[in-house]
C-alpha cells in the first residue's frame, strides 16, 4: 500500500507525523482535556502519563509511520506551533479500507476542527492506491463526534451493541460509517 502524506494542509489546520519532539506540546493539550476526553476515549483513563513516557509514545508512532503500520496524526494550528488535538488513518479494518479517528483538545471543540480533519484524511485516505473504503467509528451517545461523518456524507452502517467497554466497565454501542471512493 502506498503512504498517505507525512504532512497534510487544511484551510485552518496542518496535519503531520508525531515526532518525540512533540512530547511537550501533546502532554498539554491531553492533560488540559482529560475530563473531556475520558467520556469517550478509552486511551485517556491511563492519562496523565509522564513526559517521557509521551515521547517515547510519540517516536512509536512515528516509527509505525514510517514503516507503513499505522498512520498517527497531530492536528496542529498551521504554523505546527500548537496541538489542537490527534488523529489517525489507521488499516485496523481490511486491507483495502482505512478508520478514521479523532479527538480535540477541550477549548477547540465546536470549530468545525474534527470535521475539517476528518474530510482531509479521507480524501488522503481514499486517493491511496487500493483503499475502496473508509470508516469511521464513534459512540452514538457522543453527538458531535457522529456528527462529522454525517457532514461529510458517510453513510451509517450499522451499530455494533456491547463491543466496547467504557471508562466504568460498562459495555458500550459503536456507531460504524462508512465511505467508498468512486468506483
Amino acid at each position: 500500500m502506498q503512504s498517505p502524506a507525512a504532512q497534510i494542509d487544511t484551510e485552518r489546520l496542518r496535519l503531520r507525523c508525531w515526532t518525540p519532539d512533540d512530547a511537550p506540546l501533546l502532554k498539554a493539550a491531553v492533560d488540559m482535556s482529560l475530563d473531556h476526553l475520558r467520556e469517550w476515549m478509552p486511551w485517556a483513563m491511563n492519562e496523565p502519563s509522564d513526559l517521557e513516557v509521551v515521547r517515547d509514545r510519540l517516536a512509536g508512532y512515528q516509527e509505525r509511520f514510517e514503516s507503513d503500520e499505522d498512520y498517527v496524526y497531530g492536528i496542529f494550528d498551521p504554523t505546527g506551533s500548537e496541538v489542537y488535538g490527534g488523529a489517525g488513518l489507521h488499516p485496523r479494518i481490511g486491507p483495502d479500507a482505512l478508520e478514521i479517528g479523532y479527538w480535540v483538545r477541550v477549548d477547540q471543540v465546536s470549530k468545525g476542527f474534527a470535521t475539517e480533519v476528518a474530510q482531509a484524511l479521507t480524501d488522503e485516505g481514499l486517493g491511496i492506491e487500493g483503499i475502496e473504503r473508509i470508516e469511521i467509528r464513534c459512540d452514538p451517545l457522543n453527538h458531535a463526534s457522529s456528527a462529522v461523518p454525517k457532514k461529510l456524507g458517510f453513510r451509517h452502517v450499522q451499530t455494533l451493541v456491547g463491543d466496547v467497554m467504557d471508562s466504568g466497565g460498562e459495555p458500550r454501542d459503536t456507531m460504524v460509517w462508512e465511505m467508498h471512493g468512486p468506483d
